[in-house]
């Protein structure tokens, strides 16, 4: 009922805007449009008493109603979102920075999907990232939900190292009859049930019971899964992802080994296909035959180098200085501090997680004293910098604050 409500008055405030274009309008054909029959939002376009031409309510319309709705591109391709669609990579990288590789494999299967040439009875498509932590497998997982459906919360994440036990399994579409937690429905089943347009994310999916796979061949193979009250749950409109750590050894040590050097102008790229090599080795000898290859794509993720983990300050950074400006705060960092905090939050074996750690080390608990301290408020503008013996120094409008005493990294 409420959504009937609400499809009337967006076909009421689509029509009033082209009335006011179209002077001819009138009134009743807006009211008899939005109150009216399918047929009478379809039936050709009347003439008014004057001559004019009546708006109408399209199929254009409806699609984009729906599209607001449920965050799922249902109209027709334009030419606008065919550009976006070929320079999806440069939209995921505004996000996600560094792996090249990752960005372009799950572009091709978006496109592939929007177009309308993916099969039919399986999910839009679905990856393994494989890699170490803090390299970005859950934020392009995001990146995909905010892209393709509109919204990052478009998302299931399900935690594999809660289905470790055979038990357990049945969480994912529903304990059987007569058994605790039968009403509920399944975690799995019953979200895609509720919302059939997502990303379901399976984190670390190496941890998940055997059992477990079994029922990933059916989804990925048929895009669709049987709850434990026998209805069928369509999965034919959601992107599947699994992370991965497996591999992860291999990706630290470059996959370099005895006898192996790299060397030449390809040397970086004849490295990542060796370790993409090795990785997918180690993939094969844990997960079986059937369910590798019921995957679109296995996709491996590279290690961070410190430049990329610069690049990914930046955008930290901009999101603290978007958080102050709400405060009424206008504030900016040197590039010394910078450096600072790459020094610091640079780890090749953690990725950029250590880095988080540093921006709300350094910066937010340094802003969060001065603020409360009442040092800097609304309307100030400050300068966050670091002294000669490498602490933080906060400067309002040329005033130098004093050191903010830093304690040590663990």
């Amino acid at each position: 009922r409420d959504k009937e409500v609400e499809l009337r008055e967006q076909i009421r405030s689509i029509l009033q805007a082209r009335k006011d274009d179209e002077p001819g309008a009138t009134d009743a054909t807006a009211e008899a449009q939005a109150s009216g029959s399918p047929e009478t939002t379809t039936a050709p376009v009347p003439a008014a008493a004057d001559g004019e031409r009546t708006p109408m309510v399209t199929e254009e319309d409806i699609a984009h109603i729906v599209a607001s709705w449920t965050g799922v591109p249902v109209q027709k391709l334009t030419e606008s979102e065919s550009a976006k669609l070929l320079n999806m990579e440069e939209t995921l990288h505004q996000r996600l920075i560094g792996q090249d590789e990752a960005v372009k494999a799950v572009s091709r299967a978006i496109r592939r999907a929007r177009v309308g040439l993916k099969n039919p009875n399986r999910p839009i498509a679905s990856f393994i990232f494989s890699g170490p932590t803090g390299v970005g497998k859950t934020e392009l997982t995001k990146s995909l939900a905010a892209y393709f459906f509109g919204s990052e919360e478009a998302m299931i994440r399900l935690d594999m190292s809660e289905f470790m036990e055979r038990h357990t399994v049945s969480k994912l579409i529903g304990s059987p009859p007569g058994y605790v937690g039968f009403n509920e429905g399944g975690q799995l089943t019953e979200a895609v049930r509720r919302r059939p347009y997502t990303v379901v994310l399976f984190d670390e999916i190496e941890k998940a019971h055997p059992d477990v796979f079994n029922l990933l061949l059916q989804l990925l193979e048929d895009g669709r899964l049987t709850d434990s009250k026998g209805r069928t749950v369509d999965f034919k409109n959601t992107l599947i992802i699994m992370t991965s750590n497996i591999g992860s050894k291999v990706i630290e040590k470059g996959g370099g080994g005895l006898g192996f050097e790299f060397g030449g102008g390809d040397a970086e790229e004849t490295q990542y296909n060796r370790i993409r090599s090795l990785v997918n080795e180690e993939l094969k000898q844990y997960f079986r035959p059937e369910f590798l290859n019921r995957l679109d794509e296995i996709i491996v993720f590279r290690q961070l180098s410190r430049d990329e983990v610069k690049e990914i300050s930046e955008i930290m950074l901009k999101e603290v200085f978007a958080r102050m400006l709400e405060k009424g705060i206008s504030l900016s960092v040197t590039e010394a501090f910078k450096e600072r905090l790459v020094d610091e939050g640079y780890n090749p074996s953690y990725g950029a997680r250590p880095l988080r750690r540093a921006v709300m080390r350094l910066l937010e608990d340094s802003l969060a004293e001065e603020f409360l301290s009442g040092r800097i408020g609304e309307g100030d503008a400050a300068v966050v910098d670091v002294d000669a013996d490498k602490q933080v120094v906060i400067r309002k409008q040329g005033v130098d604050l004093p050191a903010v005493p830093q304690l040590a990294s663990v």
